[in-house]
């Protein structure tokens, strides 16, 4: 078994969709990103690389590259699970925790879990997500931005390894 920790920040700006988990929440402020700014898929994608080893988001798609210039988040968690599935694992749970003051995320927490779980392709029991606020205070308190925290857990997939015996004539 290995664990992944991954982090994003972003800032919240008007006129911007608003991602989280890959789903898009109704606000007037959304991430201000290169790409779409979804930092709980950003954060999740970090966890997923750094729990086999493989860097981090930016190391896999640059900021200063075009192409990615407001890409959904998706295409960067896929890449990730692919990475993971070519080193023989898999997920077992992950655990997010967004904070963010505003939207309040009451009516949308299952939405976002789900998702995750659908992304993942993994067991809705095996997803928490959480968000919480700053009570006011900094950057985040007073809605200005965002902040993620993902925690992912991975167990090597055991390999059936079947030999082919040769008979003899």
């Amino acid at each position: 078994m290995r664990i992944g920790f991954g982090t994003d920040f972003h800032r919240l700006k008007k006129g911007r969709k608003l991602y989280l988990g890959g789903v898009e929440i109704p606000f007037e402020k959304g991430s201000l990103g290169h790409s779409d700014g979804d930092v709980v898929l950003h954060s999740l994608t970090d966890a997923i690389l750094g729990s086999i080893s493989k860097g981090d988001i930016g190391d896999h798609f640059k900021d200063s590259d075009p192409k990615w210039k407001d890409k959904r988040s998706e295409i960067f968690l896929k890449y990730s699970l692919k990475f993971l599935k070519e080193e023989n694992y898999k997920i077992e749970n992950v655990d997010i925790t967004l904070i963010l003051e505003k939207p309040k995320l009451f009516n949308y927490k299952e939405q976002i879990r789900k998702n995750l779980s659908l992304l993942l392709g993994i067991d809705e029991k095996c997803v928490s997500f959480k968000a919480k606020t700053k009570e006011g205070v900094g950057a985040i308190g007073k809605g200005d931005a965002l902040e993620c925290y993902a925690v992912v857990l991975v167990s090597q997939v055991k390999q059936i390894i079947i030999e082919k015996t040769k008979r003899r004539k």
